[in-house]
C-alpha cells in the first residue's frame, strides 16, 4: 500500500482572512504623543527607567507583543486570501497563478496599458485588486482622431477670419 497524498487547493493552502473570529487589535501609540503636539502618533519602543508603559502598568496604553500577531498561513495576505502581486506591464502576466495571487495595476500604468492589463486578466482568469475601468481600446484610438479632426477645424476656421465667442 502506498500512502497518496491529497492535492491542496488555495483555499487550503491559503486561507481566507477571517475578520470575525479575530479579536481587534489595538492601535499601538507612541508614549505620551497624546500628551505633547511634537511627539508624533507613530510607535516607538519606549526606554524610560521610569517608563509607565515599558512597566506595563494597568491603565496605559498597551505595546506590542508576540501575542498580537496574525496566523502564519494568512500573515501578508490580502483580505481575500490571495497572495498580491503588483503589475506594471502586460508580460508581467506571464507568471500569474489565477488560483494563488490576484494582480494590483501599479498607479504609474496609464489608460491604454491599464485595459489592456485587464482584458488579459479577464480572459485568464486573474482576480484584480484595483479594477479602476477607463474604456475600450478601441474608443481610445477614436477619441485621439476625433480630437485631432476638431483642432484642425478650430485653426482652419480661425485663419478664415472667423473670431470665437
Amino acid at each position: 500500500m502506498t500512502k497518496e497524498e491529497p492535492e491542496t487547493s488555495a483555499e487550503e493552502q491559503f486561507p481566507k482572512k477571517d475578520q470575525s473570529s479575530r479579536r481587534k487589535k489595538p492601535k499601538f501609540r507612541r508614549q505620551e504623543s497624546w500628551r505633547y503636539k511634537r511627539v508624533t502618533d507613530v510607535w516607538r519602543k519606549p526606554h524610560g527607567i521610569d517608563s509607565k508603559m515599558r512597566k506595563k502598568v494597568k491603565g496605559w496604553p498597551p505595546s506590542p507583543t508576540p501575542g498580537y500577531r496574525s496566523p502564519k498561513k494568512t500573515r501578508g495576505l490580502h483580505p481575500s486570501g490571495f497572495i498580491e502581486t503588483r503589475v506594471q506591464a502586460v508580460e508581467d502576466l506571464g507568471g500569474i497563478d489565477p488560483e494563488l495571487q490576484a494582480i494590483r495595476i501599479a498607479s504609474t500604468v496609464g489608460g491604454r496599458k491599464r485595459v489592456e492589463i485587464l482584458a488579459l486578466a479577464g480572459e485568464r482568469g486573474i482576480h484584480v485588486l484595483n479594477p479602476r475601468t477607463t474604456g475600450e481600446p478601441e474608443e481610445f484610438k477614436e477619441g485621439e482622431e476625433e480630437e485631432i479632426e476638431e483642432e484642425t477645424e478650430e485653426t482652419e476656421n480661425l485663419s478664415d477670419g472667423e473670431t470665437e465667442s
